[in-house]
């Protein structure tokens, strides 16, 4: 959107804490998009960001919902370290991987009788995931 917007363009957001998440790039956006002539309204907050009341005004709803963010993080850490130490906490389940099927659509695609693409979706796979299965059992396209 930053790159795509033109001068005498709107810019709308819900709030201005949904456009960045730390006070330092919410003032670099706006002032990029300012510096591009384009308009930046929050539905939620009302106020004039091209003045210097405005800017303070950003600024301060900037830092209190980055406060916000870093405290609902610190409490979901503190419940996963609780969660653990009750043992209820185990993190995500692993996905299911069937190494003999991995192995033979690999073969296949080292002797590029099908695609990477083909492989992965055969497999069900996204790239960063079968690439790091393919280096880690030795599988190498040239």
């Amino acid at each position: 959107m930053r790159e795509y917007v033109r001068e005498g363009d709107t810019v709308i957001v819900t709030e201005y804490a949904r456009l960045a998440r730390s006070v330092r790039d919410l003032l670099t956006i706006v002032d990029e998009l300012r510096g591009k002539g384009v308009q930046l309204i929050s539905q939620k907050e009302n106020f004039d960001t091209s003045t210097p009341q405005g800017k303070l005004m950003l600024t301060v709803f900037a830092g209190l919902a980055e406060f916000e963010r870093e405290m609902i993080l610190e409490r979901q850490r503190e419940g996963i370290k609780i969660a653990k130490a009750e043992g209820k906490y185990k993190g995500r389940r692993p996905i299911a991987f069937d190494e003999k099927a991995f192995k033979k659509e690999c073969e296949r695609w080292v002797k590029g009788e099908q695609t990477a693409v083909a492989t992965m979706k055969k497999l069900d796979m996204k790239p960063n995931r079968f690439y790091r299965y393919a280096q880690k059992y030795g599988f190498k396209r040239g």
